[in-house]
Protein backbone atom coordinates (compact mmCIF):
# COMPACT_ATOMS: atom_id res chain seq x y z
CA UNK A 1 0.00 0.00 0.00
CA UNK A 2 0.98 3.33 -1.25
CA UNK A 3 1.81 5.89 1.89
CA UNK A 4 -0.46 8.29 0.43
CA UNK A 5 -3.52 5.50 0.88
CA UNK A 6 -2.78 5.45 4.26
CA UNK A 7 -3.52 8.16 7.05
CA UNK A 8 -2.62 7.59 10.52
CA UNK A 9 -4.49 9.12 13.50
CA UNK A 10 -4.06 9.61 17.10
CA UNK A 11 -6.31 11.36 19.73
CA UNK A 12 -4.96 12.29 23.30
CA UNK A 13 -7.08 13.84 25.78
CA UNK A 14 -4.82 16.52 27.88
CA UNK A 15 -7.63 18.58 29.55
CA UNK A 16 -11.02 19.06 30.69
CA UNK A 17 -11.57 21.98 28.20
CA UNK A 18 -9.70 24.05 25.76
CA UNK A 19 -10.39 27.82 24.68
CA UNK A 20 -11.35 27.02 21.09
CA UNK A 21 -11.54 31.42 20.16
CA UNK A 22 -8.13 31.85 21.23
CA UNK A 23 -7.07 28.92 19.97
CA UNK A 24 -8.49 29.89 16.58
CA UNK A 25 -7.16 33.60 16.72
CA UNK A 26 -3.98 32.33 17.45
CA UNK A 27 -2.72 29.38 16.14
CA UNK A 28 -1.72 31.40 13.00
CA UNK A 29 -3.21 29.48 10.39
CA UNK A 30 -7.11 29.73 8.79
CA UNK A 31 -9.41 27.25 10.07
CA UNK A 32 -10.77 24.88 7.34
CA UNK A 33 -14.23 24.95 9.61
CA UNK A 34 -14.75 25.76 12.72
CA UNK A 35 -17.12 26.38 14.76
CA UNK A 36 -17.44 27.70 19.20
CA UNK A 37 -16.64 23.89 20.42
CA UNK A 38 -14.07 22.77 17.42
CA UNK A 39 -11.51 23.62 15.09
CA UNK A 40 -10.59 21.57 11.66
CA UNK A 41 -7.42 22.33 9.99
CA UNK A 42 -6.06 21.20 6.57
CA UNK A 43 -2.12 21.75 6.90
CA UNK A 44 0.11 22.35 3.77
CA UNK A 45 1.31 19.97 0.99
CA UNK A 46 2.33 17.46 3.77
CA UNK A 47 -1.31 16.45 4.16
CA UNK A 48 -1.53 16.81 7.95
CA UNK A 49 -4.96 17.27 10.09
CA UNK A 50 -6.00 18.95 12.98
CA UNK A 51 -9.25 18.47 14.95
CA UNK A 52 -9.65 20.43 18.30
CA UNK A 53 -12.59 19.91 20.94
CA UNK A 54 -13.49 22.46 23.70
CA UNK A 55 -13.65 19.30 25.73
CA UNK A 56 -9.92 19.10 25.82
CA UNK A 57 -9.19 16.46 23.60
CA UNK A 58 -6.80 16.75 19.78
CA UNK A 59 -6.93 14.63 17.09
CA UNK A 60 -3.48 13.94 14.76
CA UNK A 61 -3.49 12.86 11.25
CA UNK A 62 -0.34 12.19 9.85
CA UNK A 63 1.60 13.91 12.44
CA UNK A 64 5.36 13.41 13.07
CA UNK A 65 6.15 12.75 16.65
CA UNK A 66 8.15 16.22 17.07
CA UNK A 67 5.46 18.33 15.20
CA UNK A 68 2.80 16.27 17.44
CA UNK A 69 5.02 17.49 20.72
CA UNK A 70 5.52 20.78 19.37
CA UNK A 71 1.50 21.52 19.03
CA UNK A 72 0.81 19.69 22.68
CA UNK A 73 2.91 22.06 24.46
CA UNK A 74 1.43 24.83 22.41
CA UNK A 75 -2.46 23.83 23.18
CA UNK A 76 -1.22 23.62 26.93
CA UNK A 77 -1.31 27.23 26.87
CA UNK A 78 -4.82 27.35 25.92
CA UNK A 79 -6.13 24.38 27.94
CA UNK A 80 -8.20 24.61 31.49
CA UNK A 81 -7.32 21.50 34.47
CA UNK A 82 -4.63 19.02 32.56
CA UNK A 83 -5.49 15.35 32.71
CA UNK A 84 -2.84 13.75 34.46
CA UNK A 85 -3.97 10.14 32.73
CA UNK A 86 -2.56 8.49 29.68
CA UNK A 87 -5.65 8.71 27.50
CA UNK A 88 -5.53 8.42 23.81
CA UNK A 89 -6.36 6.31 20.83
CA UNK A 90 -5.29 5.38 17.46
CA UNK A 91 -6.35 4.07 14.72
CA UNK A 92 -6.06 4.84 10.62
CA UNK A 93 -7.72 5.26 7.07
CA UNK A 94 -6.33 3.05 4.30
CA UNK A 95 -8.02 3.97 0.64
CA UNK A 96 -8.89 1.21 -1.86
CA UNK A 97 -10.82 3.21 -5.02
CA UNK A 98 -12.24 -0.59 -5.99
CA UNK A 99 -14.67 -0.46 -2.89
CA UNK A 100 -17.80 0.44 -3.22
CA UNK A 101 -18.74 1.28 0.24
CA UNK A 102 -16.71 1.72 3.73
CA UNK A 103 -15.34 -1.47 5.46
CA UNK A 104 -14.72 -0.92 9.32
CA UNK A 105 -12.26 -3.09 11.06
CA UNK A 106 -11.31 -2.51 14.90
CA UNK A 107 -7.94 -0.36 15.03
CA UNK A 108 -8.81 1.03 10.89
CA UNK A 109 -11.13 1.55 8.29
CA UNK A 110 -11.49 0.81 4.51
CA UNK A 111 -12.77 3.96 2.24
CA UNK A 112 -13.08 4.20 -1.35
CA UNK A 113 -11.79 7.97 -1.28
CA UNK A 114 -10.56 10.32 0.98
CA UNK A 115 -11.38 14.21 1.71
CA UNK A 116 -11.59 17.01 4.95
CA UNK A 117 -14.98 14.99 5.60
CA UNK A 118 -13.98 11.61 5.61
CA UNK A 119 -11.09 12.80 8.03
CA UNK A 120 -13.28 15.08 9.84
CA UNK A 121 -15.69 12.42 10.57
CA UNK A 122 -13.34 9.46 11.73
CA UNK A 123 -11.35 11.56 13.94
CA UNK A 124 -14.54 13.22 15.67
CA UNK A 125 -15.32 9.37 16.54
CA UNK A 126 -12.22 8.55 17.88
CA UNK A 127 -12.27 12.10 19.55
CA UNK A 128 -15.35 11.06 21.40
CA UNK A 129 -14.02 7.53 22.39
CA UNK A 130 -11.57 9.01 24.28
CA UNK A 131 -13.73 11.72 25.59
CA UNK A 132 -15.88 8.84 26.88
CA UNK A 133 -12.76 7.07 28.33
CA UNK A 134 -11.74 10.13 30.70
CA UNK A 135 -15.61 10.51 31.85
CA UNK A 136 -15.19 6.91 32.27
CA UNK A 137 -11.96 6.83 34.71
CA UNK A 138 -14.20 9.70 36.38
CA UNK A 139 -17.29 8.22 36.87
CA UNK A 140 -15.80 4.90 38.43
CA UNK A 141 -13.50 7.03 41.28
CA UNK A 142 -16.84 8.03 42.09
CA UNK A 143 -18.15 4.62 42.62
CA UNK A 144 -15.12 3.12 44.08
CA UNK A 145 -15.44 6.16 46.88
CA UNK A 146 -18.95 6.15 47.43
CA UNK A 147 -18.51 2.03 47.88
CA UNK A 148 -15.91 2.63 50.52
CA UNK A 149 -18.81 4.85 52.26
CA UNK A 150 -21.68 2.27 52.05
CA UNK A 151 -19.54 -1.00 53.36
CA UNK A 152 -19.01 1.26 56.03
CA UNK A 153 -22.54 2.03 56.83
CA UNK A 154 -22.61 -2.02 56.86
CA UNK A 155 -20.16 -2.31 59.39
CA UNK A 156 -20.69 0.27 61.83
CA UNK A 157 -23.91 2.02 61.43
CA UNK A 158 -22.29 5.06 60.76
CA UNK A 159 -20.93 7.83 58.89
CA UNK A 160 -17.68 8.90 60.03
CA UNK A 161 -17.34 11.64 56.78
CA UNK A 162 -17.40 14.94 58.31
CA UNK A 163 -20.57 17.42 56.81
CA UNK A 164 -17.78 19.38 55.27
CA UNK A 165 -15.93 16.65 53.71
CA UNK A 166 -19.27 14.85 52.44
CA UNK A 167 -20.47 18.39 51.10
CA UNK A 168 -17.21 18.70 49.19
CA UNK A 169 -17.87 15.17 47.89
CA UNK A 170 -21.64 15.94 46.50
CA UNK A 171 -19.45 19.11 44.74
CA UNK A 172 -17.06 16.58 42.93
CA UNK A 173 -19.82 14.43 42.22
CA UNK A 174 -22.21 17.40 40.89
CA UNK A 175 -18.93 18.93 38.77
CA UNK A 176 -18.52 15.95 36.87
CA UNK A 177 -22.18 15.29 36.34
CA UNK A 178 -22.26 19.31 34.68
CA UNK A 179 -18.98 18.72 32.59
CA UNK A 180 -20.61 15.38 30.74
CA UNK A 181 -24.37 17.25 30.18
CA UNK A 182 -22.26 20.37 28.66
CA UNK A 183 -20.44 18.39 26.83
CA UNK A 184 -23.75 16.03 25.45
CA UNK A 185 -23.54 17.38 22.11
CA UNK A 186 -20.61 15.57 21.30
CA UNK A 187 -22.98 12.83 20.59
CA UNK A 188 -24.87 14.95 18.28
CA UNK A 189 -24.12 14.16 14.49
CA UNK A 190 -21.88 16.48 12.78
CA UNK A 191 -23.90 19.02 9.96
CA UNK A 192 -21.93 17.14 6.98
CA UNK A 193 -23.64 13.68 7.12
CA UNK A 194 -27.18 14.68 6.97
CA UNK A 195 -27.13 15.41 3.60
CA UNK A 196 -24.46 13.06 2.65
CA UNK A 197 -25.12 9.25 2.85
CA UNK A 198 -21.81 8.06 2.52
CA UNK A 199 -20.97 10.30 5.33
CA UNK A 200 -23.67 9.19 7.77
CA UNK A 201 -23.18 5.71 6.92
CA UNK A 202 -19.20 5.77 7.90
CA UNK A 203 -20.71 8.17 10.90
CA UNK A 204 -22.76 5.27 12.05
CA UNK A 205 -20.37 2.39 11.38
CA UNK A 206 -18.21 3.85 13.69
CA UNK A 207 -20.23 5.24 16.43
CA UNK A 208 -21.05 1.68 16.76
CA UNK A 209 -17.27 0.40 16.22
CA UNK A 210 -16.32 2.54 19.10
CA UNK A 211 -19.95 1.73 21.61
CA UNK A 212 -19.88 5.51 21.94
CA UNK A 213 -23.83 5.87 22.10
CA UNK A 214 -24.06 3.05 24.80
CA UNK A 215 -20.48 3.70 26.79
CA UNK A 216 -22.88 7.30 27.25
CA UNK A 217 -25.88 5.13 28.41
CA UNK A 218 -23.66 3.78 31.18
CA UNK A 219 -21.86 6.76 32.10
CA UNK A 220 -25.60 7.85 32.64
CA UNK A 221 -26.60 4.98 34.48
CA UNK A 222 -23.51 5.25 36.99
CA UNK A 223 -23.80 8.18 37.50
CA UNK A 224 -27.24 7.72 38.44
CA UNK A 225 -26.10 5.19 41.06
CA UNK A 226 -23.76 7.72 42.71
CA UNK A 227 -26.60 10.26 42.73
CA UNK A 228 -28.68 7.37 45.02
CA UNK A 229 -25.76 6.93 47.23
CA UNK A 230 -25.46 10.98 47.91
CA UNK A 231 -29.50 10.74 48.59
CA UNK A 232 -28.61 8.10 51.17
CA UNK A 233 -25.59 9.78 52.52
CA UNK A 234 -27.60 13.20 52.76
CA UNK A 235 -30.14 11.60 54.78
CA UNK A 236 -27.72 9.68 57.02
CA UNK A 237 -25.96 13.60 57.63
CA UNK A 238 -29.32 14.80 58.49
CA UNK A 239 -30.38 12.49 61.04
CA UNK A 240 -26.96 12.90 62.65
CA UNK A 241 -27.57 16.39 62.66
CA UNK A 242 -31.04 15.75 64.38
CA UNK A 243 -29.87 13.91 66.63
CA UNK A 244 -27.07 16.41 67.81
CA UNK A 245 -29.56 19.38 67.89
CA UNK A 246 -32.10 17.32 69.61
CA UNK A 247 -28.97 16.36 72.42
CA UNK A 248 -28.47 19.89 72.40
CA UNK A 249 -31.91 21.16 73.23
CA UNK A 250 -32.53 18.46 76.05
CA UNK A 251 -29.19 19.52 77.49
CA UNK A 252 -30.93 23.41 77.11
CA UNK A 253 -33.57 22.18 78.91
CA UNK A 254 -31.57 20.35 82.00
CA UNK A 255 -29.54 23.49 82.51
CA UNK A 256 -32.78 25.38 82.44
CA UNK A 257 -34.52 23.22 85.13
CA UNK A 258 -31.14 22.95 87.49
CA UNK A 259 -31.31 26.80 87.38
CA UNK A 260 -35.04 27.40 88.09
CA UNK A 261 -34.45 24.61 91.01
CA UNK A 262 -31.56 26.26 92.47
CA UNK A 263 -32.65 30.22 92.59
CA UNK A 264 -36.03 28.85 94.21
Amino acid sequence: MKESDLIKIEAIQIAEAFNIKKIRAEFGVEAYSSSPSEIFYTLGNKKRYLYIFDYGVVVFANYAETKKKELLLFLQNYASTAVHFDLSEEYRIEVDKSLSKVVIKNDYVLVPYIDPSVLRIVMLNIGQSVALDYYEILTDELISSSREYILELEKRGKLSISKIDLLKYIGKVLNIKNSIVDNLYILDDPNLVWDNEDLNLLNLHLKTNFDINPRFKDLDYRLAIVEDNLRLFTDVLNVRESSRLEWIVIILIFMEIMIALLFH
